[in-house]
């Protein structure tokens, strides 16, 4: 197990955990947990072929932790706003990293979501290939309302999941969007009763163990790249990825 402020990871064998453990604040983000997300990331197993992220206590992520936002020390927006342009760009590329390495090709992500996830607690779900939510789940891009925007590689994958219009809709409103809706509207991979989140999540992460772990990462390619790709360029790729698998399950490809 390797722990980091405010949250750990634990791995075994071809599945890791990360679990975001603030329960008494509903497991608000910060800066440090990201970095913390980000050393994660580097030492994970070479093994791990699923991550879960989720989070103890009744919620998923309240979103970020607003003493960070009334804050004047390091690490908080007033000190985040004073420096140079570049160079706070760049500290919030390094938050990102916190998120994004959960689309790596090599892995499946899966984001176990009860409660609410708030903004951070949101792009932290949408950063997952794929979402459990239970009946009770509350998702809000809530941003909008600290005067802010999206900023943690949540606005694409919203688009991809929903289109540009919905998207618009549910980042500039900030609005709450329930476990249904979000079924309905294709954020939900899963919607659950909460006492079922566990078992429901440990039954897909078996299903996904179940596949070639080769022919998942090809797969995993094949459809992340596809909105991006003419229909020929994807049928091309699909062409691609086949004589790879053939070759490899015939020890051609050696």
């Amino acid at each position: 197990m390797t722990t980091g402020p405010g949250v750990r990871l634990e791995c075994a064998g071809p599945v890791a955990t990360v679990t975001l453990c603030r329960p008494d604040v509903l497991n608000a983000q910060t800066p440090a947990m990201w970095q913390a997300l980000r050393d994660f990331s580097r030492s994970l197993p070479g093994d791990v072929r699923v991550v879960v992220v989720r989070g103890e206590g009744r919620t998923f992520s309240a979103g970020l932790d607003l003493s960070v936002a009334t804050a004047t020390g390091p690490g908080s927006f007033a000190e985040l706003a004073r420096l140079p342009e570049s160079e706070c760009a760049d500290r919030i590329a390094e938050f990102q990293a916190a998120f994004t390495w959960l689309h790596r090709p090599d892995i499946v992500s899966v984001a176990a979501v009860q409660g609410h996830a708030i903004g951070a607690g949101f792009q932290l779900a949408l950063a997952c290939d794929l979402r459990v939510l239970t009946e009770d789940a509350r998702l809000s891009m809530a941003e909008v309302t600290l005067g802010l925007v999206p900023d943690l590689a949540g606005t694409g994958r919203l688009v991809d999941l929903v289109g540009y219009s919905r998207a618009l809709e549910i980042c500039a409103t900030g609005r709450r969007i329930d476990a249904a809706e979000a079924d309905r509207i294709g954020l939900a991979t899963l919607v659950v009763p909460p006492t079922d989140l566990t078992g429901a999540t440990d039954d897909l992460v078996a299903a996904l163990l179940a596949g070639n772990r080769d022919a998942v990462i090809e797969i995993k390619a094949l459809l992340a790249g596809a909105a991006r790709r003419t229909p020929a360029e994807q049928q091309r790729a699909e062409r691609e990825a086949q004589v790879r698998r053939l070759r490899d399950l015939t020890g051609l490809g050696e």
